[in-house]
C-alpha cells in the first residue's frame, strides 16, 4: 500500500482546517473576549459546534484508518525519527479526543449548551477559568499547537530536504 485511503486523506485535510481554525478562534478571539461581551455567544456557538464535529470526525478517521490500513513505512528512514513520527501521530489523535472531551465537560459543568444554543436566559459564567476542565482544555490546546507545528515541519522536511515523496501519501492523486 503506497498511500492512505481517500476517505482518510479527505478527513485529514478537513480535520486539519477545522482544528487550526478552532485553536486560532479559541486562543486568539474567544480567550480575549470577556464573557460579558454579547458577541462571545456567537463565537462560542461556532467554536463548540466545530469542536463536536472535529471530535466525531476524528473518531471516524481512526476507524477508517484501522479498517483501510496504512501505507508501508518509508524505506531507509531513521528509526528514531520513525518512532517520533509514530508518537506524534498518536499524541495528535489523543490530544484532539481529550480536547473534545474537556470541551464537552466544560459545557456540561455550567450548562453552556443551554445558554449558548437553547436560550436558557442564564448569563455565561463570569470566568471559564473557574471550571476544572478549562485547565485541561488550555493545556491540551497548547500541546496540540506544538504537535501541529512539529507535524508541519516534518512534512516540509520530507518534501523539501529528503524529497522522499512522503507527502504524496496524503494526496488525492495516484502517482
Amino acid at each position: 500500500m503506497k498511500k492512505y485511503h481517500t476517505i482518510v486523506v479527505a478527513l485529514h485535510w478537513v480535520l486539519a482546517l477545522g482544528i487550526i481554525f478552532s485553536l486560532a478562534a479559541g486562543s486568539l478571539m474567544l480567550a480575549e473576549t470577556p464573557n460579558s461581551d454579547p458577541s462571545k455567544m456567537n463565537g462560542l456557538a461556532i467554536h463548540m459546534g466545530i469542536g463536536i464535529v472535529i471530535l466525531l470526525l476524528t473518531l471516524v478517521r481512526i476507524v477508517a484508518r484501522v479498517r483501510t490500513g496504512t501505507p508501508d513505512p518509508v524505506a531507509g528512514g531513521n528509526p528514531m525519527l520513525e518512532k517520533l513520527a509514530h508518537a506524534t501521530h498518536g499524541l495528535l489523535y489523543l490530544g484532539v479526543i481529550v480536547m473534545g472531551i474537556s470541551g464537552i465537560s466544560m459545557a456540561l459543568a455550567d450548562d453552556l449548551g443551554g445558554i449558548v444554543y437553547f436560550g436558557s436566559g442564564e448569563p455565561l459564567p463570569e470566568n471559564f477559568d473557574d471550571l476544572a476542565p478549562r485547565f485541561v482544555h488550555g493545556l491540551v490546546a497548547t500541546g496540540l499547537m506544538v504537535l501541529i507545528a512539529l507535524h508541519f515541519l516534518a512534512a516540509v522536511y520530507h518534501q523539501h530536504v529528503l524529497k522522499d515523496g512522503l507527502m504524496s501519501r496524503m494526496g488525492f492523486r495516484d502517482k
